[in-house]
């Protein structure tokens, strides 16, 4: 996420896989939110709601004085605590009273508004959620970002592979082919931020070669790798 001024900060959270993150808008400024394979829990100006797993940069336009604090759930983990498959929410922004009982809404929206440190009580209401979280999911993240086939993990956890996509498309929103996309694009643009030459970033990364990262970039952000390199995190 990029604006022309704004102050981003970020914690790893009580939730295992989780950051409790922040932004404050100094000046108005257009971002570009790109897929990372998360979902978020976002508190803003008195409104709680939930941005699923992006398949593509989802545009934002940041105001002058907005304060965003929410949690941000690694690839798997939002459903267990949402009680909603990934995939329903899929590029979506959707108010956390469509997910909850209005009354819990209220009654934690109310206590965001009056706290000082607004990421905490969000952290803690979400940890006190009754859930049951889904023993696969680091597993299939490890092999996704391992780079095994979709065939191979699939035998390996005793599933078909149709079977494997419906537990992906639960779990993360999409299947598994379309997950380590995700990932490998964001492990791109970390090597590249870093000043990686883009031969490097393309071979390191696991793309066949340079074009084929930069169709990727392209195809799942709107724009080329240099463009997203100027835009402020």
């Amino acid at each position: 996420m990029g604006t022309a001024e704004s102050d981003y900060t970020e914690r790893p959270s009580r939730i295992r896989g989780a950051v409790v993150w922040r932004l404050d808008t100094r000046a108005p400024g257009p971002g570009r939110i790109l897929p990372d394979g998360c979902m978020d829990v976002i508190h803003r100006d008195g409104e709680l709601f939930v941005a699923g797993p992006d398949t593509t940069a989802h545009p934002w336009l940041g105001t002058r004085g907005e304060r965003l604090s929410a949690v941000r759930f690694g690839p798997g983990s939002g459903p267990a605590f949402l009680r909603v498959p990934a995939s329903e929410l899929r590029n979506l922004r959707v108010p956390l009273q469509d997910l909850w009982p209005l009354s819990r809404v209220r009654r934690l929206t109310a206590a965001l508004d009056a706290a000082r440190d607004r990421g905490f009580v969000l952290e803690s209401a979400l940890l006190a959620v009754d859930r049951a979280d889904d023993p696969l999911v680091p597993h299939l993240l490890a092999r996704v970002r391992a780079g095994e086939p979709v065939a191979a993990i699939a035998s390996e956890v005793g599933l078909s592979e149709r079977q494997l996509h419906r537990r992906g498309l639960a779990l993360y929103g999409y299947g598994l082919k379309t997950l380590s996309r995700i990932l490998r694009l964001n492990d791109a643009l970390e090597l590249a931020r870093r000043g990686m030459a883009y031969a490097s970033v393309a071979a390191t990364a696991g793309y066949a070669d340079q074009a084929h990262l930069a169709r990727d970039v392209k195809d799942l952000t709107g724009v080329p790798m240099s463009e997203l390199l100027k835009a402020k995190d």
